[in-house]
């Protein structure tokens, strides 16, 4: 595009935040560091692009009383010394603060942005059938069903009171019969993926014993799985810190406890800490 007058290039770095944190400048910084890295190996150049960060913010408490400068962040007598302190802002979204009639753009982003504005709402459960209604403006039924795929399971996983079967009603009522169906064929898809997990963990360690356990590998398998999903999606880039502590757990009422903390802990060493008291 044109920059003042000259041809160049925008990268624009999106974030998502489900929790007030602080450190957020810092981690742009890094992402950026990394933009810039590649496209140095990529492109026979020494100018960088300009980066716009932009960060999205769904938490339960607001997020614009935080300072988005990256100086804000260092102590010492920054305005003094400025010519020697990086410096940038980023751009913040809040999503608390939009009402859903706000929230513009195509039917997945419009989807995707208002499951993070309610996935903490006491009452998200009644906003779905709007949420899951938009997707009947998508032209391609298997660009539907693709997409399904993907709210399925982050409905699934990050909202405790959702289950497959309440699922099913609120798209056969908000979309078709047709995507109803697929929602209990994927779901029916999930649990046999668990079970063909248990069966060979069982026939590996004997019937009787092997069912038992393999019932249960099962059933962690796909927590773990779960829960190492809204890992990602929740703490981004500390994720790797957490996901080995989770595959040490082989207990289903364990896993489902840590299930509970990720929606609660505020950040990713509150997390940790209590996962470490399950292990």
């Amino acid at each position: 595009m044109q920059l003042a007058g000259a041809d160049g290039f925008i990268y624009v770095l999106f974030e998502h935040k489900s929790y007030r944190d602080k450190l957020t400048p810092l981690q742009l910084l890094e992402y950026m560091i990394k933009i810039w890295r590649l496209f140095l190996k990529q492109n026979n150049t020494e100018r960088l692009p300009i980066i716009i960060p932009l960060v999205l913010y769904h938490g339960s408490s607001g997020h614009s009383r935080i300072d988005t400068r990256f100086s804000a962040l260092l102590s010492g007598p920054t305005e003094v010394l400025s010519k020697y302190v990086p410096d940038f802002s980023y751009v913040l979204y809040d999503l608390t603060r939009f009402s859903d009639d706000q929230i513009k753009g195509t039917v997945m982003a419009r989807v995707a942005m208002l499951l993070f504005k309610h996935i903490f709402d006491p009452q998200v459960k009644d906003k779905l059938p709007y949420v899951l209604s938009l997707l009947f403006e998508l032209s391609e039924k298997e660009t539907v069903t693709e997409y399904l795929e993907t709210v399925y399971r982050y409905i699934i996983n990050n909202i405790d009171d959702v289950s497959a079967e309440d699922l099913t009603i609120i798209v056969k009522e908000s979309i078709s019969e047709k995507q109803g169906e697929a929602v209990m064929t994927l779901a029916e898809k999930l649990r046999e993926e668990g079970r063909k997990v248990g069966r060979q963990e069982g026939r590996q360690e004997g019937r009787q014993e092997g069912r038992q356990e393999g019932r249960q590998e099962g059933l962690c398998q796909g927590l773990i799985e779960g829960i190492e999903l809204a890992v990602s999606f929740k703490f981004t880039e500390e994720a790797f810190k957490i996901i080995p502590l989770i595959n040490q757990i082989n207990d289903p009422a364990r896993l489902k406890a840590v299930k509970s903390a990720v929606a609660m802990a505020k950040n990713a060493n509150e997390l940790i800490e209590i996962i470490k008291s399950l292990v």
